[in-house]
């Protein structure tokens, strides 16, 4: 019994510290940008030695990797979570709020999320990785638009697999001035608008935030 909670008092101090370091970790990437962070620096915001980094991770490329992974699993949660709100018959512009909300996070993670794309962009065993959570994402979008009754997606988008690539490549592009402009609100309300746009005939009004 003795070895078995000691066990899981080490497995418990190895999550928190993992967690520690990714969160460190973000907060750097944020602010210098990958490629240009060391491991001492990591360490050192988390208040961790080298030993404890490199007991949770090999190298820097697997510690941005997780985090990566870590945050993007937890959006495509969010805006499948935030699409389920609705009944039967969709709701187009209270839909475009909830996920709207959701997607645009906030710029220290579109920035770090960039450097992971142009990583990834030479790598293409790296880029699987953001594919897959572009997928995720376009599925849960896909989904929920193909179980909308009596709603009717406009001809140019074709089936509900387009409208979700539609609506990917409108935050991509929304976000990339948020970037440069950091104003969260007026992304918001255009990325509403784009949307909303995108998914009627454009007549419908979105919901202010």
């Amino acid at each position: 019994m003795a070895t078995e909670q000691t066990v899981a008092r080490v497995t418990r101090r190895r999550v928190r510290t993992r967690a520690r370091l990714l969160d460190a970790a973000f907060t750097v990437f944020a602010a210098k940008g990958f490629g240009r962070v060391s491991i001492e620096e990591v360490c050192e915001a988390a208040g961790f030695s080298r030993g404890a980094f490199y007991s949770n991770f090999a190298t820097l490329d697997e510690l941005f990797f997780a985090l990566y992974r870590e945050r993007a699993d937890l959006i495509a949660e969010q805006v499948a979570d935030a699409l389920a709100l609705d009944g039967p018959v969709l709701d187009v512009p209270a839909s475009v709020a909830r996920v709207t909300e959701v997607l645009l996070l906030d710029v220290d993670w579109l920035l770090v999320k960039t450097d992971f794309l142009v990583h990834a962009a030479r790598r293409p065993a790296v880029a699987q990785t953001l594919l897959d959570h572009r997928a995720r994402l376009r599925g849960a979008i896909a989904d929920r638009l193909s179980r909308a009754a009596g709603h009717t997606l406009p001809a140019a988008l074709g089936d509900a697999d387009g409208a979700a690539h539609a609506v990917v490549a409108a935050y991509d592009g929304v976000t990339t001035q948020l970037l440069l402009d950091r104003d969260v609100e007026a992304a918001r309300a255009w990325l509403g608008h784009l949307l909303t746009a995108l998914l009627t005939d454009g007549s419908t009004t979105p919901h202010e935030s």
